[in-house]
């Protein structure tokens, strides 16, 4: 009914408990609309909402890499200790299966929700109306509307700035950033971060190498090559996440260049598949599961009342290796910079 009507299942739902929250000529759309197809009730959903299950959602942008998974787990864990399952749906990066995820958690009385953006979200609307259903709902990662949800992210603008110092203390000069679409607020911090650490050493910016491209294996892979066949190419990357780390990784092995002596590499990564590579991967690090237990522990918080609006900020971590210090970088040199190369 939803689709035919083009409203959301929210709405729909409302409308068949004649809430006054749709108005009047809606709700007789949507009673009319149902007596016509013989629409009869869910008798699971409906038995949930009576019942008031301890069930939360989590929407996620993809389960594919490592971090999702990890703070998924942390959700899981913390949850289960108290009481609650957990459903999950995975948006693939877009903003529509988000959408209906959301419409359909609703649909099944969920008490809270969990949610990453899609990389292409950038109407809230959605999420502006599951506030004021009064449906708790907290972020982490990428995030929205912070004037109204709590949130869980790291603290992605030091980070960035503290591993292009580091690149810039191990022989790279001309340091390109490969990131994610630019009105994603995690992009945004870690492309701040970047630029912050260019200006502090007086390095001027050439935006011609600062590239907000889909987080997308294929066309960030491309990216990185075009950026290295450049005559001016940099000869440093410094990737906004483990895919677009890995492109760039495949993108310099692909143009027989080397790492690190050709163009050094940091990724923003997660998990241990950055040290079973050659050579092993400089990587900045999320607390991926503390993420996921920090981000259920507010959403828990918001379900039992708590009204207020919590922003929870995660130190990451920066493991390094072989792939970010130049070879004129000698072994006392780093010592003297308090370097340790993972050896």
């Amino acid at each position: 009914m939803a689709e035919v009507l083009g409203v959301s299942i929210a709405t729909v739902s409302r409308a068949l408990r004649d809430s006054h929250e749709v108005g009047k000529e809606m709700r007789q759309k949507v009673q009319d609309l149902a007596k016509k197809l013989n629409y009869r009730p869910n008798p699971f959903a409906q038995s949930l909402r009576q019942n008031k299950p301890k069930v939360i959602a989590v929407v996620l942008p993809n389960l594919v890499t490592h971090y999702y998974s990890a703070v998924l787990d942390g959700i899981e864990d913390y949850a289960q200790k108290e009481g609650y399952a957990v459903v999950a749906a995975n948006s693939h990066e877009d903003h529509l299966r988000e959408m209906r995820a959301i419409d359909n958690f609703i649909g099944m009385y969920v008490e809270g929700i969990i949610a990453c953006l899609a990389q292409d979200t950038t109407d809230y609307s959605h999420f502006e109306e599951i506030h004021d259903m009064g449906i708790p709902l907290v972020f982490f990662a990428r995030t929205c509307l912070p004037h109204l949800f709590s949130s869980v992210v790291s603290n992605g603008d030091e980070a960035a700035r503290n591993a292009t110092l580091h690149l810039l203390d191990n022989g790279s000069r001309r340091i390109a950033f490969l990131g994610g679409p630019n009105h994603l607020d995690m992009v945004k911090r870690r492309k701040h971060g970047y630029l912050e650490a260019l200006r502090e050493r007086g390095i001027s910016i050439d935006r011609s190498i600062v590239v907000n491209g889909t987080i997308d294996y294929r066309q960030a892979r491309q990216a990185a090559i075009d950026l290295l066949q450049r005559k001016d190419r940099p000869d440093a990357i410094l990737a906004f996440n483990d895919i677009l780390t890995f492109a760039a990784f495949d993108a310099i092995k692909s143009l027989h260049l080397h790492i690190p002596e050709d163009v050094a590499l940091v990724g923003f990564s997660e998990g241990e598949s950055s040290a079973f590579v050659t050579p092993r991967l400089t990587v900045v690090q999320d607390r991926a599961y503390e993420t996921g237990v920090k981000v259920c522990e507010l959403l828990l918080k918001s379900i039992g009342g708590d009204k207020r609006i919590y922003k929870e900020v995660l130190p990451m971590t920066m493991e390094i290796r072989e792939s970010s210090i130049k070879t004129d970088v000698d072994n006392h040199t780093a010592a003297h910079l308090g370097i340790d190369v993972g050896q």
